[in-house]
């Protein structure tokens, strides 16, 4: 069954931002746009080349008024650890989110059971709580955090300009399409 549009439950969780501990609620993220960027473990060897990559575009999610949130099963100590290890997480200025409960990850049904940790989930939350997009990925295979912004730069687009949407490949400023009556039950 699709998650679009799916509201997300409330919680509360550990997360480790800009060196201390603190945490993040349902709350934080309703008002502005938000990423829910879930990965399987802290201290493995696709993942802080995913995080990395996010970083090196958040300063544009934050422009877009857009919070990114890494999510693992980890607690906010490991990754307050990984952190202090990693010459990749070092560079980290977005939350990251504990969920050794698998709170989240049941809600977001991104939970591997067998090995108690999440699927490379992507989920674009709008500001009224709700998912707006998202993807789940193969554990082996990284994600692109230029195609993400630019699913949130659609997104918001389209929220902002309900009677057109956005084409395949649709870049800011780039021509949308406005779809005529005969056709908007099978968009």
């Amino acid at each position: 069954m699709s998650m679009i549009l799916k509201e997300v439950s409330d919680f509360s969780v550990n997360a480790f931002h800009k060196d201390s501990f603190t945490t993040v609620t349902k709350k934080d993220i309703l008002g502005k746009w938000a990423v829910f960027f879930f990965y399987p473990a802290d201290f493995t060897f696709v993942c802080p080349t995913e995080l990395e990559d996010l970083q090196n575009k958040y300063q544009e999610f934050q422009k877009l008024g857009c919070e990114i949130y890494a999510v693992s099963t980890d607690s906010h100590f490991v990754h307050k650890a990984w952190k202090d290890a990693s010459e990749r997480i070092k560079k980290l200025e977005y939350p990251m989110l504990a969920d050794p409960t698998h709170a989240l990850c049941i809600d977001f049904d991104v939970l591997i059971e067998e090995a108690g940790q999440a699927e490379r989930g992507t989920f674009i939350i709008n500001p009224e709580g709700k998912i707006a997009a998202y993807e789940i990925s193969a554990g082996n295979v990284g994600r692109n955090a230029e195609e993400l912004l630019r699913k949130v730069q659609a997104l918001q687009f389209v929220a902002e300009h309900g009677d057109e949407v956005c084409p395949a490949k649709w870049q800011p400023g780039a021509e949308t399409l406005k779809p005529s009556l005969d056709l908007v039950g099978i968009l």
